[in-house]
């Protein structure tokens, strides 16, 4: 395997993911429909969606042991700052990594995601 080409999430409730991922992240949709949504990207870099559940998810806690990890080009504390504004959960201050600086929030099911401003 040489690299990622696409992730995809299951949401318990696509409405309420792709607001929060559009309007408290700042993700742009490529392609919606009633099963999934589909995140802008450059081509090729992996892409990102969102979609309906394929199986049965009551009962189930999602977004354990994952995170998605997106590289971004301005500051990591503006970020920071813009985040807390729009309410989205952050889980610790912004860290130092061998890949540079990150910053980790979660999304409405649980999982993690981390913005890195690279070294």
């Amino acid at each position: 395997m040489r690299k990622l080409d696409f992730a995809s999430l299951q949401v318990r409730d696509l409405d309420i993911s792709k607001d929060f991922y559009t309007s408290k992240l700042g993700f742009e949709i490529a392609v919606v429909n009633p099963a999934a949504c589909i995140f802008k990207y450059n081509e090729g870099e992996a892409s990102f969606a969102i979609r309906k559940p394929l199986t049965d998810l009551t009962g189930k806690e999602l977004g354990i042991g994952a995170s998605l990890w997106f590289a971004i080009d301005g500051d990591i504390e503006e970020l920071q700052t813009t985040l807390t504004e729009r309410e989205v959960t952050i889980l610790g201050p912004v860290s130092n990594t061998p890949f540079g600086r990150t910053l980790i929030v979660k999304d409405p099911d649980g999982y993690n995601i981390t913005f890195l401003q690279p070294n």
